[in-house]
């Protein structure tokens, strides 16, 4: 909202001395958020004057038209003689008043303007465009031509309102009465303590009979419709300079009269109005829901296709307006043919959910549905109406007709009871009944009561809603700088929980492993697990969707971290980094079997377990996850040898570090699942209480998976599940004893069938071997048919004895390594390699 300063000062009385960053700071102090304030005219220097062009000549010869001009600036250039100009523009003619800067003068940019020399002849000054004097767009691109009425010699720069500042404020979704001028200077009195000047406290005469028929068939939607009509306009008048100006100011383009009086009026009281041609509606005028598929056309020249949700304006023949968006073309004032004689004026409230929702299925913003979605005051429409009237009669000659259309939904205005001491609650300051009751009056309410106040909310704020938005008018008003900066105090002997030890263990343990953090956001497409190839019934299609989600494309919360890794890792390759190792830790989302309604909780104490407990309940189930990805070389080639491409090893690898991490045993076995590919997936579990759990997979991603994502080759990914971990956890991992007893080493290769994994080797491998055993290490997997058989593999480990109290004879470290191969060879089939 952009508000020039000279019109706030309308309707507050500020000192003479305040500039507009004064004002800016006091209304940032009571919450509006001033982001510029604008100095229009900022270096500009006259004389800049009124003049009229005497004569004109067509300069010949040249690219492009040029004209050389006499023009008569009066007494203004100190001798009195037509003052020669060159000028290329074409828009005025002769006998037409012109604004003329002349030598001497400064224009904004700091274009100095001197006699000089052009088109072989010499020019003394310039005839002035809207853009070479900072004013803005005024629709006609070329040099202003003003009113026949204005002296010559005139300070066009006073005439023209060049100087003034303008704030420009960023009106959040909650104060829609701030875009207005009448809102705007509502706070501006209250920053300064000075009485407002309410441009809305009009004399509005009664509804009656006699007044334009009108038909509101759906009150839900629209709860107040006034009609005023004005007949016997001078269809040749034209907006004077003291309007167009204010809406340029605005930032609002001059079109019309008619048009450029609702503007205005909307501008200055916040209620969007809509003037009509009379002699181009049919019938009563209705407001009602549209019929599925009926065909409107905008004053944008767009043809829509309505909704039955769209609420819309009617006469006989069908829809003449989008309610609250725009106005239909088949109704419009047209200016250029001069021939609208008498104007129906509409100032109505409409309901705001539906007109958002109109605006945005329609993608069809306007300042009129941007001021209705955030609230309108309903209380205004009849003085809007009469002040549109009012400057309708006395700039274009109109005569107001004697009816008076009003059709109102009955209501009761909204009333909340509130402790006196809440905002003191709520603050943490002590500011008493007195001054709770008088900020709650500046704001506009009625307030009765003493200990128990019962305050009726003023029409023009529908955003207060319960207690606590009025203890945030009350804090505001106050000064938010004047609230007490206090730090909490936290009971000693309190520090990390272990669950949060572990995540910045596994962060760091990840990082250490060459991996770099990717946090992405938590949204998803449903479309992503058919990518992923998951089956119908599994569990992570299940999603929690958002009612207002950022992106129609990813309406939902991630079940899995994978889309968001897999994002990011295209992102990087397609830009050139080709070998990439990427994680991330962070909540995943699945939503409760039984959906319950989360409570509200209190601001003035703490709240209990039970209600913490309560609003859990009402969230989806949000476990912690982790998961990396990998593409390209995992080790690069140099000097040094050869380089590794990263592969499916790498994953399952990632997978153990977090389980050391976590100090439990972590199952690795084949798998197959989603996105991996079935003959190179490891399914990863862990034992919880004595029951194992799958808590995730790793692998190399399915061919089918890399193409329809555009991934690289051979991207490998894992994930898992961390608070399931954490649970399998024996807590903080322990450092590993130093002995001082030698390490006995025996090598051992085992002939297995093809199809034994090399979990199940190393598993009996480990138990046959009993205490003595300190690692196990498989360093070499061989295929041979001629030496080995047909469907055989041969899979070699590196045994390491140690006892903890003393050196370990050959025939102790051999007796281990025999009991481990012979449990092998029971369990698996295992032969001792030759």
């Amino acid at each position: 909202m952009r508000v020039p300063l000279s019109w706030l000062r309308e309707y507050v009385d500020l000192p003479a001395t305040e500039t507009g960053r004064d004002v800016q700071a006091k209304l940032i102090s009571v919450g509006l958020e001033v982001e510029t304030v604008e100095q229009l005219g900022d270096g500009l220097k006259g004389p800049l004057v009124v003049g009229k062009v005497l004569t004109i000549e067509e300069l010949e010869g040249f690219k492009k038209p040029i004209r050389f001009c006499t023009v008569d600036v009066g007494q203004a250039n100190g001798t009195g003689e037509p003052q020669e100009i060159v000028c290329g523009a074409r828009n005025f003619a002769v006998g037409d008043k012109v604004v003329v800067v002349l030598p001497g003068a400064v224009l904004p940019g700091d274009f100095a303007i001197a006699a000089r020399k052009t088109y072989g002849k010499t020019s003394h000054g310039m005839i002035c465009s809207g853009d070479e004097l900072g004013m803005g767009d005024d629709g006609s691109h070329g040099i202003i031509v003003l009113p026949p009425e204005h002296e010559v010699g005139t300070d066009a720069i006073e005439l023209l309102q060049l100087v003034d500042e303008v704030l420009d404020i960023a009106v959040t979704p909650d104060r829609g009465y701030a875009l207005s001028i009448r809102g705007v200077a509502r706070e501006t009195a209250t920053a300064y303590g000075l009485p407002l000047r309410d441009p809305a406290l009009l004399d509005v005469p009664q509804p009656n009979a006699f007044g334009y028929p009108v038909q509101v068939s759906d009150p839900m939607g629209c709860d107040r419709f006034t009609a005023r009509t004005v007949t016997g306009l001078d269809p040749e008048a034209r907006s004077p300079l003291w309007l167009t100006r204010r809406l340029q100011k605005a930032g609002m383009r001059p079109i019309s009269l008619a048009v450029d009086i609702t503007n205005y009026v909307m501008l200055e009281l916040g209620q969007p109005l809509h003037a009509y041609d009379r002699s181009r509606v049919q019938g009563p005028i209705g407001v009602r829901r549209a019929t599925q598929g009926e065909k409107l056309t905008t004053l944008d020249g767009a043809k829509r296709t309505l909704d039955a949700e769209d609420l819309v304006i009617t006469d006989d023949r069908g829809p003449i307006g989008l309610a609250g968006v725009m106005g239909g073309a088949n109704t419009e004032i047209d200016d250029t043919e001069g021939t609208t004689t008498e104007v129906v004026v509409e100032a109505a409230h409409f309901d705001a959910l539906s007109i958002s929702r109109t605006a945005r299925r329609h993608k069809l913003a306007s300042e009129a549905s941007k001021r209705f979605e955030r609230g309108v005051d309903p209380q205004a429409a009849s003085a809007a109406a009469q002040r549109t009237v009012d400057l309708l009669v006395l700039l274009a000659g109109g005569t107001a007709d004697a009816g008076v259309t009003e059709v109102i939904a009955p209501s009761a205005p909204h009333t909340i009871t509130i402790p006196a001491d809440h905002p003191d609650k709520v603050a943490g300051v002590e500011y008493g009944r007195e001054t709770v009751v008088r900020r709650l009056q500046e704001v506009g309410c009625d307030v009765y009561g003493q200990d128990e106040l019962i305050v009726t909310v003023p029409s023009w704020r529908p955003d207060l809603t319960d207690p606590n938005d009025l203890a945030e008018e009350v804090i505001r008003l106050e000064g938010y700088e004047n609230l007490p900066s206090t730090l909490p105090k936290p009971p000693a002997g309190r520090g990390l929980t272990d669950r949060q030890r572990l995540h910045r263990r596994i962060g760091r343990a990840l990082a250490g492993a060459g991996y770099v953090e990717a946090p992405n956001y938590p949204f998803i497409g449903e479309h992503v697990f058919d990518q992923f190839g998951l089956t119908a019934d599994d569990p992570n299609r299940k999603v929690v969707k958002l009612v207002n989600p950022l992106s129609d494309e990813e309406p939902a919360l991630r079940t899995t971290l994978l889309p968001g890794l897999l994002g990011a890792l295209r992102r990087n390759d397609g830009r050139g980094s080709h070998d990439l190792a990427l994680f991330e830790t962070g909540l995943v989302f699945h939503p409760r079997e039984e959906l319950k309604i989360a409570v509200r909780l209190p601001v003035d104490r703490r709240p209990t377990d039970e209600e913490i407990a309560s609003l859990t309940e009402a969230l989806p189930v949000q476990p912690r996850h982790a998961a990396v990805v990998l593409a390209g070389a995992r080790e690069q080639a140099g000097w040094w040898g050869k380089g590794r491409p990263a592969d499916w090893a790498d994953a399952v690898e990632a997978a153990r570090v977090l389980a050391r991490e976590a100090g439990t045993e972590l199952v690795v076995r084949g798998g197959q699942y989603g996105p991996w590919h079935p003959g190179r997936c490891a399914e990863l579990a862990v034992v919880v209480e004595g029951v194992e759990q799958v808590i995730g997979y790793a692998g190399e991603l399915h061919p089918r998976v890399l193409k329809t994502l555009g991934l690289p080759a051979r991207t490998s990914a894992m994930e898992l599940d961390l608070d399931v971990l954490e649970l399998a956890s024996s807590g903080v991992p322990k450092g590993p004893k130093i002995s001082t007893f030698p390490v006995a080493t025996q090598d051992v290769a085992l002939v297995v069938d093809v199809a034994v994994p090399h979990a199940g080797v190393e598993a009996a491998l480990r138990e046959g071997a009993g205490e003595l055993l300190e690692s196990i290490r498989l360093f070499d997997v061989y295929e041979n048919a001629a030496q080995l058989g047909e469907g055989k593999k041969s899979l070699a480990y590196a045994l390491r004895f140690r006892a903890a109290d003393r050196t370990l004879t050959v025939d102790e470290a051999s007796a281990a390594r025999d009991a481990a191969v012979a449990l092998a060879g029971e369990r698996v089939g295992a032969v001792l390699r030759g």
